[in-house]
């Protein structure tokens, strides 16, 4: 059951629980130093929206080297959205696979992508020495399995991908990520319950300005978007696709299994990775699944195929303890987008993690901080925002993803359920009347058998609620935009919650 807090959604983005609130939960992470930000703010070197893996290690980064100060807002608490629903694994072998990366972004790419992810590793062990910070930090040892028979021509095709995908990918490990990033937290300031509502770029004075919800403006040379997906309309989002993926946490005992990285590359991609659980046992972590948000009626189908694979293999495999679901974003050319944004001078984007969020968000603290700084990164144009050649080449994939955003749009004249009273507690589904003019309605009824009436219009682009049963959410079919059960906005592009209906 997930741990009762005062608002689950202001700890975490579902209503299920990850495996890293075993060893650390919510009531241990750092809230009681974070404060909502009650006044403006009239200067400051760099404003970071967002305080995930991403805002945090850009703090980091710019504090280290000196000279600037770094001011984070957080709509909810730190860590409270996919950070902490990670697998929580770092990486170099990249889930897009660099077969497909040299395809957009030619050999070269590749090899630089192998390299700064290899640099971003390296980057937290460095870290987390120098900080003292225990976060289970080690290199292990990762195997790629085949999905076809031995013998098998497709076999040895794909045999010959994955030794290709070794040449590039060496360095593999597993860490604690709640715990790396709760250690980085207290070198910055912060401030929680602040959420963004719009950037203005002033040309004139030469600064940005940051406007809150609670009505406060602040002021800074540059500002940094590190909101796991940019709280704007299009551009750059319409060079992405928006994913759930699945979890699961397995006991399984002690020494039975090497400690590595397992990547199984079936159609139905899956990863895993192991963590501490007690004396006895360790937990196996598996994840995959993916699918477009909004478009998987039953997360059950998800996370019984995740155990189904553990318990074929590894027969020895005790209870199911944790189950979760987090949000992936797939940029169109596989690369994170990272710097300024498009058609702007001093506001930054970090967005596009692909799976590999903590590689990406450590190796975003490196760049923007260099570009911030004017240092050349010869890194830095393969993850432009502004980057044209990669984004031309997936055009065909593109347009046939803006189709089937389109064909979303017809909810808005369907139904989920014919009437309220169909709801089971707990429960939640959109209702249409069918009248010309009229919205459809999101309908949510608690274990009491209160029914909470919102819009099922996402507050974005228009797109229409599909109701999340595991996470007991909102989730947008359009752009990705996710709502907790009672309205609040726990996933952008949407910066405000859905709108209650009175009744």
């Amino acid at each position: 059951m997930p741990e009762q807090a005062e608002s689950h959604f202001n700890n975490t983005s579902g209503h299920s629980d990850p495996v890293w609130v075993h060893k650390m939960p919510y009531s241990a992470y750092p809230h009681a130093a974070f404060a909502p930000l009650n006044q403006s703010i009239k200067n400051t070197d760099v404003c970071i929206i967002g305080a995930g893996v991403a805002g945090i290690s850009l703090a980091y980064e710019l504090i280290a080297r000196g000279g600037k100060q770094a001011t984070l807002i957080e709509a909810r608490h730190a860590l409270s959205g996919e950070t902490g629903r990670t697998s929580g694994h770092l990486s170099n072998a990249l889930d897009d696979g660099y077969t497909n990366i040299e395809k957009k972004h030619g050999r070269k790419g590749a090899q630089i992508a192998a390299e700064n992810h290899t640099w971003a590793i390296h980057r937290v062990g460095e870290i987390s020495k120098e900080l003292g910070i225990d976060c289970k930090f080690r290199y292990l040892n990762g195997y790629e399995i085949s999905q076809f028979s031995r013998g098998d021509n497709r076999h040895i095709t794909e045999v010959g991908n994955i030794k290709r995908e070794a040449d590039l990918a060496q360095e593999l490990l597993g860490e604690d990520l709640v715990s790396f990033i709760e250690g980085l937290e207290p070198k910055f300031q912060c401030f929680e319950h602040t959420r963004m509502m719009s950037i203005e770029e002033d040309s004139k004075h030469d600064v940005v300005r940051v406007k809150t919800m609670g009505g406060h403006t602040i002021t800074a040379t540059d500002v940094v978007e590190a909101t796991a997906v940019p709280l704007q309309r299009l551009s750059i989002i319409a060079e992405m696709s928006f994913y759930r993926t699945y979890c699961i946490a397995i006991r399984v005992p002690k020494g039975e299994i090497e400690d590595c990285l397992i990547y199984d590359e079936a159609e139905m991609y899956k990863y895993i990775r192991f963590t501490v659980c007690d004396e006895e046992d360790d937990y196996l972590v598996i994840g995959g699944c993916d699918h477009k948000v909004g478009q998987e009626q039953d997360a059950q189908d998800q996370y019984k195929e995740l155990e189904e694979w553990v318990r074929a293999r590894f027969p020895f495999a005790g209870s199911v303890d944790y189950k979760w679901s987090g949000q992936i974003y797939e940029p169109i050319d596989y690369m994170a987008f990272i710097g300024k944004n498009q058609g702007q001078e001093h506001t930054y984007v970090i967005t596009g993690d692909s799976g590999n969020g903590l590689t990406h968000s450590v190796l975003a603290g490196r760049l923007i901080a260099d570009e911030i700084a004017g240092i050349q990164n010869p890194w830095t144009s393969l993850y432009s925002p502004s980057r044209l050649a990669s984004i031309t080449k997936s055009l065909s994939t593109m347009v046939k993803h803006d189709l089937q955003i389109t064909t979303q749009y017809k909810r808005y004249l369907q139904s989920d359920i014919k009437d309220i009273e169909d709801l089971a507690p707990n429960s939640g589904g959109v209702v249409h009347n069918g009248l010309a003019g009229q919205q459809p309605v999101a309908v949510y009824k608690d274990g009491k058998g209160n029914a909470h009436e919102l819009s099922a219009v996402c507050p974005h682009m228009k797109g229409v609620m599909c109701w999340n049963a595991a996470e007991k959410s909102w989730d947008c079919p359009v752009n990705g935009s996710r709502f907790g059960w009672d309205g609040v906005c726990i996933e952008g592009p949407a910066k405000k919650g859905l709108t209650a209906i009175s009744t």
